[in-house]
């Protein structure tokens, strides 16, 4: 005879593990990649500025025991004046057709503008895929202002019947709610098995990632001279040979191509401090993300008007 009384219920099934991908769409420099970075807790998504800093869909992947949330980063959408924008712009839908939740980021600090309308119209046409509205940045305001803006997004979503699933307040740099986001989004996931082993941060090749970093620091003294027209190509990435086991070291051959030839002056700087300065700051960069010492060579190229250009655009990985 059992002892257990009639009356006990059964233990309760465990949650069942889900797993899935989700982006965030916003105008150029709405947040997106800060908030990335913020929820992977680790450097994956470069982050600028400057609009338009973000070109690959690199994927942050959170790990949690219930739950793996893959993040995918799209550059942001914009009417499009080169063949580049129009790529960009393809990349991002196709990015929302194959996610299974889409986090929109509008800050807080700027009122909801034609840039945003112009993605909520497009979201409003993706029915079937749960929306989340992220207001980002609510350390830039105060709580009325902030209460504005929540209002005004929900509002935007009545008029283009887009059924919000949350709208949630984050602060990716002051870390405010940013893991509630994290709770937010789970439930919205599909229930799956993990799709990336425990410990991977993102399934973006090293190269890539190496190249964005370098990226971001040629970016960085120099975004009100040059427009958006950087490109970086890590030719190879070798380890030095003959160097005894616990002293490796790396050799990264890299590229940074501009447009024209005036601005090669630009980047490299008076005899060549702020290539010097670019090379220092994202080698940093680089060894954390490899874990290894790096010795990196990069050289300034030109090449002719390649955001307009489909073979140049090619080459350069787009």
């Amino acid at each position: 005879m059992s002892d257990r009384s009639p009356s006990s219920p059964p233990a309760p099934a465990p949650a069942p593990h889900r797993a899935g991908f989700a982006c965030f769409v916003g105008r150029p420099n709405a947040g997106k990649s800060t908030l990335t970075n913020a929820l992977v807790g680790t450097k994956v998504a470069i982050t600028s500025n400057r609009p338009q800093t973000t070109r690959h869909t690199v994927r942050g992947i959170v790990h949690r025991p219930e739950a793996q949330l893959v993040l995918v980063d799209t550059p942001g959408l914009h009417k499009p004046r080169t063949l580049l924008g129009e790529r960009l712009n393809d990349v991002v839908r196709t990015t929302w057709a194959e996610v299974d939740v889409i986090g929109f980021c509008i800050p807080a600090d700027q009122k909801l503008g034609p840039g945003d309308r112009f993605i909520a119209t497009e979201l409003a046409g993706i029915k079937k895929t749960p929306k989340v509205a992220v207001v980002t940045k609510t350390d830039l305001v105060d709580s009325k202002q902030l209460a504005e803006q929540l209002i005004a997004v929900d509002r935007l979503g009545e008029e283009l019947g887009i059924d919000w699933a949350e709208i949630i307040p984050v602060s990716a740099t002051g870390d405010n709610q940013v893991g509630l986001l994290a709770d937010l989004l789970v439930p919205l996931l599909p229930e799956s098995p993990p799709l990336y082993p425990e410990g991977d941060l993102t399934d973006e090749p090293e190269q890539v990632m190496v190249a964005e970093l370098i990226r971001e620091a040629a970016l960085e003294g120099v975004r009100d001279e040059l427009p958006h027209s950087i490109a970086v190509v890590v030719e190879e990435m070798l380890p030095r040979e003959g160097r005894p086991e616990n002293k490796p070291l790396l050799d990264v051959h890299a590229n940074v191509y501009i447009e024209r030839p005036s601005q090669k002056g630009i980047i490299i700087g008076p005899k060549g401090a702020r290539l010097k300065e670019v090379g220092v700051k994202s080698r940093k960069h680089i060894e954390a993300l490899l874990g290894t010492p790096v010795f990196l060579d990069l050289h300034v190229k030109v090449a002719k008007d390649w955001q307009r250009d489909p073979k140049q655009l090619r080459k350069l990985g787009f």
